[in-house]
């Protein structure tokens, strides 16, 4: 699984960081998703995936073999 974000269409809700802190972080200045790991572990996938569907800006996109 490769993960991409689109820091433009953030709108900073940290929904992703609650679900996957090993993969995603916020700015301190706006709180705009910072991706940490583009590529994680299989066991961060599910977290990943569920980061993906409740992002209210559709800013997480996951490309996957």
């Amino acid at each position: 699984m490769k993960v991409e974000i689109d820091d433009v269409k953030c709108v900073a809700a940290g929904q992703c960081v609650l679900l996957a802190p090993e993969v995603f972080d916020q700015r301190d200045e706006d709180g705009i998703v910072v991706l940490l790991d583009d590529q994680p572990a299989t066991e961060s996938h599910p977290a990943v995936r569920e980061s993906a569907l409740v992002c209210p800006a559709a800013a997480i996109r996951l490309v996957e073999p």
